[in-house]
């Protein structure tokens, strides 16, 4: 048995789920020998995933969203290191209510790359999402060296915001280090930077972003990308129409900047954490999320689970909070059957302050259909 899950967001980590679950599995059958695979898919908990699967939890202090000093943690094992930008600049660094969508910083970010750098990573995993900013990853390219300036020659101001004001874009003073690191940008989407389906339009009012700001930080990064061209070459206007770039309030295109290869995070993550070896051990796979819906099926983790799964020949049921798919539709994404906590418990505001316990309630449900 492998339980492979990502968070139930708000409610339960990836690790408490899967200490749930083996909890209610086991009071059906008690010697059951189930291994613990905590996932995520590049957002808010990539870190804590690879924490439970042997990495070594780095603890750095850098520049939040805001500026003030927060502590960030990335993984590490051997010269491959996670790094989360939700870390640094994700929404839950920003002061409960308050939303920054043309000024957050991704310094911060840029920051945990560099102690990932010094940490001796030669390869590092960056998992963009959650983010509280929409600055197309200038802050973080800052942080590792480059300039971006005023027709005055001053430094733009912090966010998304500020680079309405560059007029020069510098380069080459980016930390040297970067040429020789494999960078693989892990995420969830694939949008571009700016357009109807860049980072501002879509993203940027679950930042606090208005219709006049998503129009001013649009119009920001598509002049950060002209002014890249300019120094940098046409690569940089490629690179923002790139699948990712848009990840993160445009941090993608940063990253891409900088040498960073694409890739989907749960695929990323499933390498990482060593999921495939777990698969070969394993009859029946368990994944979930908070809520199985239309967005679990455009590369969240548990729809990456179960392409893997359903590869090997493995079977695979799901947990959830909320369930929005029929079955028909889980049948094609390779899950059996899909068990939400609504269905032991309807009222949700239970189920949210009461997860953990209701959860185990549904995995005895599990154990019951397809261990005894």
């Amino acid at each position: 048995m492998l339980v492979a899950a990502d968070k139930f967001k708000g409610s339960l980590t990836a690790v408490q789920v899967a200490e749930r679950v083996t909890a209610g599995l086991r009071r059906v059958v008690p010697e059951l020998p189930v291994e613990a695979l905590p996932v995520a898919d590049g957002g808010d908990g990539t870190v804590a995933a690879a924490v439970a699967a042997g990495f070594e939890r780095r603890e750095v202090r850098v520049a939040g969203p805001l500026g003030a000093e927060v502590p960030a943690a990335f993984a590490l094992r051997g010269d491959t290191a996670v790094v989360e930008m939700a870390e640094a600049s994700g929404l839950q660094r920003l002061p409960a209510g308050v939303f920054a969508p043309l000024t957050a910083s991704t310094y911060g970010s840029g920051e945990l790359l560099r102690a990932a750098l010094d940490a001796g990573a030669r390869t590092i995993v960056f998992g963009v999402g959650g983010s509280a900013t929409t600055d197309g990853g200038a802050g973080m390219l800052s942080a590792l060296g480059a300039r971006f300036l005023t027709a005055d020659g001053e430094p733009v101001t912090p966010g998304g915001g500020g680079l309405a004001e560059l007029a020069t874009a510098d380069l080459s003073g980016l930390d040297p280090r970067l040429a020789a690191v494999e960078l693989v940008l892990a995420s969830d989407v694939d949008n571009p930077l700016t357009g109807p389906k860049g980072a501002p339009a879509v993203y940027g009012p679950q930042k606090g972003a208005s219709p006049d700001d998503v129009v001013a930080l649009d119009a920001a990064l598509a002049h950060f990308a002209k002014v890249l061209e300019e120094s940098a070459g046409p690569k940089a206007a490629e690179y923002a129409a790139a699948p990712g770039a848009g990840a993160a309030g445009g941090i993608g295109y940063g990253a891409l900047l900088i040498g960073a290869r694409f890739r989907p995070g749960i695929e990323v993550m499933l390498d990482v954490l060593g999921f495939a070896p777990a698969l070969e051990r394993a009859d029946l796979v368990i994944t979930g999320e908070g809520s199985l819906d239309e967005q679990t099926l455009h590369g969240k983790a548990p729809a990456g689970v179960a392409a893997a799964a359903r590869a090997a020949g493995r079977e695979v049921v799901a947990v959830c909070g909320r369930l929005a798919l029929p079955p028909e539709v889980l049948g094609r994404a390779g899950i059996r059957r899909a068990y939400a906590l609504t269905d032991v418990q309807p009222d949700v505001a239970t189920c949210i302050a009461e997860a953990g316990p209701i959860l185990e309630r549904v995995a005895e449900n599990i154990g019951r259909d397809f261990l005894t």
